[in-house]
């Protein structure tokens, strides 16, 4: 073996470790969790195995669920989806399915990357159950988990960073900078903006893509029957440009910095709604009235 494939290996059972100097707060589940989506970074066939299984049944179930009501714009702002680098996708949150629909969009579009999206701890982490919905809806693309218990926030700081080291090793990720799904009847403004996506954008350097949804609800037996029987509402897509941090990434790495790179994600995917509202106005006339 030489020096190069020494490193290599090095450094990847460094990232498998990321999580093992916070083991002692997690309990046996958790980190059986995540030892096991883990393992699924080293192992090419298992990469790969999971990226087949996002990017062909998963984009065939989301696709065929939400094509009589499904409307997209501005893809042709993202460049080329073939080149391998690193994206981080920032969008609005109103449902449990916002980064299904999105993944499938991107898939359809040429994205070849595995997809990760982070996902509250309890439940998806900490009951057996949660293993299998994280397997069968997302083939174990929730990851990694983020804890909402005090006791235990600071682990999130590990999980943005083995986030940040997924990035800079062959895959993306989707995250909502809200932090939480926003409930009320107003669609077009976000809760304020969580220091750790901006922590996750200055650690990575990866490109950020603003995206904002409008129209998916919660209830996905009457969420797929609304495409299939013409009641449903449009679900609209509208994506922006790569966000330009200008020299905000050369700020040094604090919480003021988080902050403000965080409220820019929220800034652009506010006026990205702004262009869905005009677009719904067209496709929704009597809606607007």
């Amino acid at each position: 073996m030489d020096q190069d494939e020494s490193e290599g290996g090095a450094e990847r059972r460094t990232r498998y470790e990321t999580f093992a100097e916070a083991k002692e707060r997690l309990s046996w589940l958790e980190r059986l969790n995540i030892a096991f989506i883990k393992h699924t970074f080293v192992s090419p066939w298992l990469d790969g195995l999971l990226l087949w299984f996002q990017r062909v049944p998963g984009v065939f179930w989301v696709h065929h669920c939400t094509k009589h009501i499904r409307h997209v714009y501005g893809l042709e702002r993202l460049g080329p989806m073939d080149s391998g680098e690193a994206m981080i996708l920032v969008s609005n949150h109103r449902s449990f399915f916002d980064m299904f629909v999105v993944n499938m969009v991107l898939y359809k579009h040429g994205f070849q990357q595995r997809l990760l999206f982070p996902v509250r701890s309890n439940f998806f982490y900490d009951h057996p159950l949660g293993f299998f919905v994280n397997g069968i809806m997302s083939w174990f693309s929730m990851y990694p988990p983020i804890f909402r218990d005090r006791k235990r926030v600071v682990l999130n700081h590990t999980a943005f960073s083995e986030l940040s080291n997924a990035l800079k090793t062959g895959r993306s990720c989707g995250i909502h900078p809200e932090g939480k799904r926003k409930t009320d009847d107003d669609p077009y403004t976000l809760l304020p903006a969580q220091p750790g996506v901006g922590r996750l954008i200055h650690l990575s350097r990866a490109k950020v893509i603003p995206i904002f949804i409008n129209g998916l609800g919660n209830d996905l037996k009457r969420q797929i029957g609304g495409n299939f029987d013409g009641t449903g509402k449009k679900v609209i897509l509208v994506f922006g440009p790569p966000i330009d941090f200008g020299e905000l990434l050369d700020l040094p790495p604090k919480a003021s910095t988080y902050r403000t790179l965080a409220d820019k994600t929220v800034e652009a995917i506010t006026a990205l709604g702004q262009e869905e509202r005009a677009l719904r106005a067209q496709l929704e006339p009597k809606a607007e009235a």
